[in-house]
C-alpha cells in the first residue's frame, strides 16, 4: 500500500472555507477529510484521469482536482468546488 502526503494549494484551501462559509454544511467538512484519506493511499487509483497529470475525485458535496508527484510521494488538491448530485 503506497502511502502519500496530501496538501492542498493555498487557492483550493481558500475556497474550501468560502464553501463551508456559504453552505454551513457539515458534509463539507466530512467530504475534505474523505478526499484527504482517499488520496493518502494509493492516489493514482482514485478518481478519474482529467489530464496526463491531473485527476478529479468527487466526496459529495465537493469535487477536487489534483495531481501526484510518485517521486515526493505528494498529492496537491489544486482546486475544489462545490458539485450537485446527479
Amino acid at each position: 500500500m503506497a502511502r502519500f502526503t496530501v496538501v492542498w494549494s493555498d487557492s483550493a484551501e481558500s475556497r474550501l472555507l468560502e464553501i463551508w462559509l456559504e453552505t454551513r454544511n457539515r458534509k463539507v467538512q466530512r467530504a475534505a477529510d474523505t478526499i484527504d484519506s482517499a488520496l493518502a493511499i494509493d492516489p493514482n487509483t482514485k478518481g478519474i484521469r482529467r489530464s496526463y497529470k491531473h485527476r478529479i475525485l468527487r466526496a459529495a458535496p465537493l469535487e477536487v482536482l489534483f495531481s501526484i508527484s510518485e517521486s515526493d510521494r505528494l498529492v496537491r488538491v489544486l482546486g475544489v468546488r462545490l458539485f450537485l448530485s446527479e
